[in-house]
């Protein structure tokens, strides 16, 4: 009798234990020291982005404090000899000081150096390195587009960073990159931080991707968390400014509408016209825009970028206008895929090819847009609204997932998978493009992950 209550009482605590210590693990956030992300006179957040041509145009960005007045660009094909750089280039940067000392949260004041590299050989590896002709970067190296349209290449495309940026989206791009190595540029689909001035969270950005934002060209789009008042007279007229940082620390194409250089724009990667737009603002003016390059598009493939879906993953967040006033023109050119943020959660449909109703079982093997909507970072919402009413077919959700996607496109066929942050295969399907530029769409069974079975364990804060 004893031993059994001994058992019991034992078993009593190691439950009791097991209890608290489940209800004491409380996440606990990292602290930055106010300092630790202002520039010095080494080069830090080095980043690559491709101009409109990326056969021949890529461009490299980074940072200093003003001590540095001139900031300079080597370049040299690379070859397996470590004196490569024999046969390279110097070049001088562009420097534009940042003073963003009197905004709240940004209080930085800092040189961005930019160098435009031009002339390229396509298909060809280069390494580089920056610095004010004393400090140096360490080389790193990127390889330009193909000059054969047809030849195959593979691309990132993430959602939503924002929240916990170098703690969660630090591992979901690094993933990315160990599973996608040889992917050659990322687009970002909005909200890469939280607070669009906070210097701290740009420095998290930049750390979470490391080498990565250095080696794989990125090509991003303002979210609404890109925009917010600098002072309080722009709060007092419910006005929303653009990063302050987000000019001066990308050097993007500035092919867009005018007004809008750097948010809206696009660039023709082999035989895929990119076209990235600013969903924040300006809305008509980029619709007629984007009518002009269509209707001028020399590509197979047109594949649109953009923050606010134009068929949404969550309940309440339907942008009706939007997809009023951009839907149409989707169609009569027949984008091939839209590439959406915002939601924090994933969904994936498509329209039927020409028609705002899919109807009928013969119209499940033709698409035409199809329409995704993902997350890369921490902050998660659920999964609604119902895309039937609003002339799509939703087949595929996750909520509270972080995720990556690789798109690949070779010739007539473009490859789309779904990857979540343990490396795990969560969605696919390809589009093989046929007469009439019409779509022929093919489920691809994935059975690594059902949908929603992901909890959240850590009570994060919204």
């Amino acid at each position: 009798m004893q031993s059994r209550t001994l058992i019991c009482l034992s078993l009593f605590l190691i439950s009791s234990f097991q209890l608290f210590a489940q209800e004491a693990r409380i996440y606990k956030e990292p602290k930055f020291h106010f300092d630790w992300s202002k520039p010095s006179e080494y080069p830090d957040r080095i980043v690559l982005n491709f101009g409109q041509n990326p056969t021949t145009e890529v461009n490299v960005t980074w940072r200093t404090n003003t001590e540095i007045k001139a900031g300079y660009a080597e370049i040299a094909v690379a070859t397996a000899a470590p004196k490569f750089w024999r046969n390279g280039k110097t070049l001088t940067a562009k420097t534009e000081v940042l003073d963003a000392n009197s905004i709240q949260t940004a209080e930085v004041i800092a040189n961005y150096h930019s160098v435009e590299f031009r002339d390229l050989l396509p298909d060809t590896t280069y390494a580089y390195r920056v610095g004010d002709g004393e400090r140096w970067s360490e080389w790193f190296q990127f390889k330009t587009a193909s000059a054969n349209p047809g030849d195959k290449f593979s691309f990132l495309y993430v959602g939503d960073a924002q929240n916990y940026v170098l703690e969660l989206w630090a591992r979901l791009i690094r993933e990315g990159f160990r599973k996608a190595p040889d992917s050659k540029f990322i687009i970002h689909a909005g909200d890469l931080i939280n607070t669009a001035h906070r210097e701290q969270e740009w420095h998290e950005w930049f750390t979470a991707g490391g080498f990565i934002h250095s080696m794989v060209p990125s090509m991003p789009v303002p979210g609404n968390h890109e925009y917010r008042a600098k002072n309080q007279e722009e709060i007092d007229q419910k006005v929303r400014s653009l990063s302050v940082q987000w000019k001066p620390q990308f050097t993007l194409p500035l092919n867009g509408p005018k007004g809008l250089e750097e948010t809206a724009y696009y660039m023709d990667y082999q035989d895929v016209r990119f076209i990235f737009l600013d969903s924040n603002r300006d809305h008509e003016l980029q619709a007629t825009w984007l009518e002009e390059i269509l209707s001028k598009n020399p590509k197979s493939w047109t594949i649109v970028s953009y923050h606010h879906p134009l068929f949404s993953a969550s309940n309440g967040r339907d942008n009706e206008a939007l997809r009023n006033l951009w839907k149409p023109i989707f169609d009569k050119y027949k984008v091939d895929i839209a590439l959406q943020g915002h939601d924090h959660a994933y969904a994936r449909g498509r329209v039927a090819p020409g028609e705002n109703v899919m109807n009928g079982l013969n119209m499940k093997d033709l698409t035409g847009t199809v329409y995704v909507v993902s997350v890369s970072g921490g902050k998660m919402y659920d999964i609604g609204d119902d895309w039937t009413e609003k002339g799509g077919q939703r087949d595929r959700t996750a909520e509270n997932t972080q995720l990556f996607q690789v798109i690949t496109v070779e010739g007539n066929r473009l490859k789309f998978e779904s990857f979540t942050a343990v490396g795990e295969l969560y969605d696919a399907f390809e589009l093989v493009k046929g007469e009439n530029d019409l779509n022929q769409f093919i489920e691809l069974r994935v059975n690594a992950v059902p949908e929603k079975t992901h909890t959240n364990t850590i009570p994060y804060k919204d």
